[in-house]
Parts: C-alpha cells; sequence; structure tokens
C-alpha cells in the first residue's frame, strides 16, 4: 500500500504510554509497505529502538517534566509551563531542519505539536481532544483545538460512541472535521499459550518522577507481604538490571510479547490509569487495579471514569491496599475495538501520499 514511504512516527516523551501505543502503528506500516522512521529521545527512543532494532532512527528532544511529591500539581506544572511551550518550538525548528535530511513522505506525530509539516501530509495521534487541566481548562481546549486543527488528520484512539474508554477527554460536541476515531490500538496480543512462569501479582509502573519512584516502594513494600510470587515492572527501559528480593521480581521494563502473556495469566494486575494502559488491557480482555498518578488531571478523571463504569478497581496511591484488591470480584473485560478502524485511517493516510 505505501510503496516504500519513509513516514517518520513520532511518540511524547511523557511516560512510556506514547510510545508503546506506537508499537502497533509502527508494525502495520511495515506490514502494509512504509519504511518507518522513528523520532523520539530518551526512555521511548530506548523502547522503540528495542522493539524495532532494524529502523532508523532520530534523537527528537522534548521536555523533562516532573511532577510534586504531593496530590497538587498545579504549581509544578504552572512553573514548568514556559519550558513546554519553548520545547514544541524548539521541536518545530529542529523538525523543519530534519525533514528533508531524512527524506520524508510524511509524518505521524503522538501529541508532538512541532512535529507537523505543510509540505507533507502529517497526522496527529491523540485521545486528549478535550484536556482536563489544573489551570485555565477552557482556555487550553481551544489552543489544543487550534493545534490539532493544523494537522491534515487527527486520529483519535477510542471508540466512535461515547463514553469509549476515554469518556469526555475524546468525545464532544467540537469535535473536528479532520478527526478519525480509530477505535482503542494496543501493542499487547493475548497469548497462544500459557507461559512457563506465572506470577500470582503483576504490577506495571511508569510516568513522570517523584511519583514512579513512590508507588515502586509502596508496592514493592506490599508485594513482599502477600503469599505467592510477584512481579514488578517498574517502567526504567535504559535500565537491565532485574533483581529478586524474597518472593519478589523487580523488571526495569519489558516488551510487549513477553509482558502480554504475564499479564494474562496473573491473578491480579496493578497498574496506572494512563491511557494506553487502559488499551492494553482491553487487549488481553483483562482488568486491573488502577492507581491514578496524584495530581494527574487526566488520570484522575479515568480512574473517577472508570470507577463508575465498574471496568476497573480504582484506589488512591496512598490508600494502595493489594490484600484488599485480591477479594475484588473482577468483572468480564469487554474486547477492545479498532483493527478495522485503525486499518481504514492508514488506507486513507495513503491516498494522501499519491
Amino acid at each position: 500500500m505505501f510503496h516504500g514511504a519513509r513516514i517518520l512516527v513520532a511518540p511524547l516523551d511523557w511516560g512510556l504510554g506514547h510510545s508503546t501505543r506506537c508499537v502497533p502503528i509502527i508494525r502495520r506500516l511495515i506490514a502494509l509497505g512504509a519504511q518507518p522512521v522513528i523520532g523520539a529521545d530518551a526512555g521511548p527512543l530506548t523502547l522503540l529502538r528495542g522493539e524495532f532494532p532494524e529502523l532508523e532512527h532520530v534523537r527528537i528532544p522534548g521536555v523533562n517534566v516532573r511532577y510534586s511529591k504531593g496530590r497538587s500539581q498545579l504549581w509544578s506544572m504552572a512553573r514548568q509551563f514556559p519550558a513546554m511551550v519553548r520545547s514544541v518550538q524548539a521541536e518545530r525548528a529542529l523538525f523543519d531542519r530534519l525533514k528533508s535530511d531524512l527524506r520524508l513522505d510524511a509524518v505521524i506525530s503522538d501529541q508532538r505539536f512541532g512535529i507537523r509539516s505543510a509540505d507533507l501530509p502529517s497526522v496527529l495521534v491523540t485521545h486528549q481532544v478535550f484536556p482536563f487541566t489544573p489551570i485555565a481548562q477552557g482556555a487550553l481546549r481551544k489552543v489544543n483545538l487550534h493545534h490539532m486543527a493544523r494537522f491534515d488528520r487527527c486520529w483519535i484512539m477510542d471508540e466512535p460512541e461515547a463514553p469509549g474508554l476515554a469518556g469526555e477527554l475524546s468525545h464532544g460536541r467540537d469535535v473536528l472535521k479532520n478527526a478519525r476515531y480509530i477505535g482503542t490500538v494496543s501493542r499487547m496480543r493475548a497469548a497462544a499459550e500459557k507461559p512457563s512462569s506465572t506470577y500470582r501479582i503483576v504490577a506495571v509502573i511508569s510516568g513522570p518522577e517523584p511519583q514512579r519512584t513512590m508507588l515502586d516502594q509502596i508496592l514493592t513494600d506490599q508485594l513482599q507481604r502477600i503469599p505467592g510470587d510477584h512481579l514488578l515492572v517498574r517502567g526504567l527501559p535504559g535500565e537491565h538490571c532485574e533483581e529478586r528480593i524474597g518472593n519478589l521480581t523487580r523488571a526495569p521494563h519489558l516488551g510487549g510479547d513477553a509482558l502480554a502473556p504475564l499479564l494474562s495469566s496473573a491473578e491480579l494486575i496493578v497498574s496506572r490509569s494512563g491511557y494506553t494502559t487502559l488499551m492494553d488491557l482491553l487487549a488481553l480482555e483483562r482488568s486491573a487495579l488502577i492507581i491514578p498518578t496524584p495530581g494527574q488531571a487526566e488520570q484522575e478523571y479515568l480512574g473517577a471514569l472508570h470507577a463508575r463504569t465498574g471496568r476497573f478497581l480504582v484506589q488512591r496511591q496512598e490508600e494502595t491496599d493489594l490484600v484488599q484488591a485480591l477479594l475484588w470480584n473482577k468483572p468480564t473485560a469487554k474486547p477492545a475495538i479498532g483493527g478495522v478502524l485503525l486499518e481504514g485511517a492508514l488506507e486513507e493516510l495513503a491516498t494522501l501520499l499519491r
């Protein structure tokens, strides 16, 4: 379909979710005859190079966002907002220099507004059409829609029918004309066979510091006091040292193919309420205990939404109780929707290249 077209895939570098959800898109591009080029930095670049070592890559720096240790991130985000604006400007200038050297035919940007060009078919991948923010939410939503409108297409990672998986984040009255719902998309694939070694509880965490480390410490402490073998995947793809502490295995990172069967066979899954993680769970038809990052408006909204829908068990970080979660009567998860819709969006992108 793509006849060797060189397509840059550039995920945002806040945590690992944006890069992991690009994995199925890159896989389909390769299957359809494209030559993807990875554009990322830090952990996301390490992750994608691990998944696709054969692909060309380029370093596109982002901004190193840090959270506060408390529940409110208002002042932390306010202090870092100028750096975020400068980051978009810097990545736009860098991309203008890179695009001819990379000989690109198109670009797919996951939530990086500076990675687009009027000279190339440009696609934005998002689920945050109407983001929740700690300050000036109405004004920032208008800015968000303005940036989205500058792309040729906007692929919304959610089910077309509200509330879908993202609720008000992705559904509303003012969805743009260039928007296409592509369903929930995941790198995870249900395991055909049971893994040789299984764990009772599998916890997978990532995200900005210091909140990642704080949850890491909480889970490490509690998992050692619960009977059975457990696994904590710590969201540190740049590290390589796996360790065993009593009945707990702590792994810095696992690829999707290795992680999926372990999640499928676990008695209990524990994770953040990041949107990519929720899409992965849907792909595996599993529910989980989800713990929103304190003060992260989107994750707290998704936690509140699915506490109401009953799709997931939700606990606050400071109230994490794995023993209680093991007693939870887990619902039957609904299968993910996305393959056909993503395929249609890719076919449409191919027509823009002709």
